[in-house]
């Protein structure tokens, strides 16, 4: 709320007689430069997540398009978790795209754990998820790395049925974070519908 610098957060901490909260790929604060930009993005859909896939903040319709998920905890979180976990959670998107999905989640599971380690949340993760879903065990042992999202998204919204959007993405390399951006093709079906979006955010707070 204050959009404090990491350094200027970390300073308010130790004159509070407080230890900072961590830094980089475990910490959920969000840079004040990255909220200012995802401020701006009040008409648009639009979310900042971390390196794992967790909702750290949303538009309201970033909320209208995805539902509100910044509100979990633990490990539910990351939509990579719940991918494997929660199988309602593939609903939202387009069937002919789950199995790329499932591989791209492993693939960037297996990244994380290789910048942060064997202790890192995210092996704990992998580690979960290896014990709970026979999908996520059969992917892991390919070893697969290198996948990368596809700048296409094809969505399947319970109102506005199937959409096609551009997902536009800024990272923050001190943070490991991301805010992505959601738009359509002027004149595309998809735009027209995207148009509706702001229809429907208000019944996501009632």
């Amino acid at each position: 709320g204050l959009h404090l610098t990491i350094d200027e957060r970390d300073h308010l901490f130790r004159l509070a007689g407080h230890q900072p909260p961590a830094r980089g790929g475990i910490s959920d604060h969000i840079g004040p430069g990255m909220l200012r930009i995802l401020d701006r993005l009040q008409d648009t859909p639009a979310e900042i997540v971390s390196e794992l896939g967790e909702t750290l903040r949303q538009t309201p319709l970033g909320v209208a398009l995805t539902g509100d998920t910044a509100h979990l905890t633990g490990m539910e979180r990351s939509l990579g978790y719940r991918w494997f976990r929660e199988p309602s959670t593939r609903d939202l998107y387009d069937p002919a795209e789950h199995e790329f999905l499932s591989r791209l989640w492993v693939s960037g599971l297996r990244e994380v754990i290789a910048r942060r380690g064997p202790s890192s949340r995210a092996a704990r993760m992998a580690d979960a998820l290896q014990e709970h879903s026979a999908e996520f065990r059969e992917i892991w042992d390919r070893h697969e790395v290198g996948l990368r999202p596809r700048e296409t998204k094809r969505f399947v919204h319970p109102d506005l049925g199937p959409l096609e959007l551009t997902c536009q993405s800024l990272v923050d390399p001190e943070q490991s974070q991301f805010l992505l951006v959601y738009t359509a093709i002027p004149g595309s079906e998809s735009y027209e519908k995207l148009a509706l979006l702001s229809t429907l955010a208000p019944r996501v707070f009632v």
